[in-house]
C-alpha cells in the first residue's frame, strides 16, 4: 500500500528531533452548509533538524516511532519567513557577520 504524501506548516520544533506539522484542510458545514477550515496535527519524525518554525514541509507516512509520532519529513518546501529575517538581522550593512 502506497505512503500518504502531505504538506503541512511546522508549528512547533522545540522536541530533540521531532516537529509538530499542521496540515489545513476545508470541510463544509453538514447543517449549514458553510465551509470550515479544520487542521489535522501530525508530530513528525525530523532526523538532522533541519526544519524550523514556520517552514512548509513535505512529510510522509512511515512506522510508528513512539506513541504519537508516524510521519518523516521529506523535504522542507519553503523555509518561513522568520527564519529569513533572523539570517538578514545577523548580517551588518557592511556585510559582516556579527
Amino acid at each position: 500500500m502506497p505512503r500518504r504524501v502531505c504538506v503541512g506548516l511546522v508549528t512547533s520544533d522545540k522536541m530533540a528531533k521531532t516537529r509538530v506539522v499542521e496540515i489545513p484542510r476545508v470541510v463544509k458545514h453538514p447543517v449549514y452548509g458553510r465551509y470550515v477550515r479544520r487542521k489535522t496535527v501530525c508530530y513528525v519524525h525530523d532526523e538532522s533538524e533541519q526544519a524550523a518554525q514556520g517552514d512548509t514541509v513535505e512529510i510522509t507516512e512511515s512506522r510508528p516511532r513512539s506513541r504519537t509520532k508516524r510521519w518523516e519529513l521529506v523535504r522542507i518546501v519553503e523555509k518561513g519567513r522568520n527564519q529569513v529575517a533572523v539570517s538578514l538581522s545577523e548580517t551588518s550593512p557592511e556585510g559582516e557577520t556579527k
